[in-house]
């Protein structure tokens, strides 16, 4: 009796970027197990620490309750991995109302090298043309090495850098602040 090793076939993995405005328990699962390891990679948004579980489930749910905040998130064959939001300046600030901000990013470490970073950005500034919106901004950590080299390829160009941006693990680290013209139209001066 023979054995013949059967031949692997890899196949490519599915990638879907969506805008999302409520959470199913599942996707809620998701999305909290991908915070806790993008946290723990050291791309964690914010978040230096896990925080308790139930810290992130209200964090997310609070997230899809804001009108001017949109979630975005990358499933990896269904399964979310990552997630970026797109914040629509309020109605109160008709000074800025055409631009928008870009926060929260990351990609789970098993997730990563499948586009889901490109994708969600692509969709958000999609989503933000939608919305008549002119200019996109954003700001990270100096040590997101990957995400700054990321945001340049796609067109996001530093305009400043504060020295003393985050503290993680007692290292005070600079910060990087960007932005992209998406629709000159909407920011053309006026005489």
């Amino acid at each position: 009796m023979t054995s013949e090793a059967e031949p692997k076939i890899k196949t490519p993995a599915e990638v879907t970027i969506e805008e999302v405005n409520e959470l199913s328990q599942a996707d809620l699962n998701d999305l909290c197990d991908a915070t806790d390891a993008a946290i723990e990679s050291g791309g964690g948004f914010g978040w230096v620490e896990v925080p308790a579980r139930e810290v992130l489930e209200r964090f997310w749910r609070g997230v899809t309750l804001v009108p001017d905040r949109k979630l975005f998130v990358g499933r990896l064959d269904g399964i979310i991995g990552g997630t970026g939001q797109l914040i629509f300046t309020p109605n109160n600030n008709e000074a800025q109302s055409f631009s928008a901000t870009i926060t929260n990013v990351f990609v789970a470490p098993w997730a990563r090298g499948h586009g889901i970073a490109k994708g969600m950005l692509q969709a958000m500034e999609e989503r933000a043309l939608k919305g008549n919106i002119g200019i996109l901004n954003l700001d990270v950590r100096e040590t997101q090495i990957e995400a700054i080299s990321l945001y340049e390829k796609v067109g996001f160009e530093r305009w400043g850098t504060k020295e003393n941006y985050a503290r993680v693990k007692g290292e005070v680290l600079k910060g990087h602040f960007y932005s992209k013209v998406i629709n000159p139209h909407m920011i053309i001066k006026k005489k």
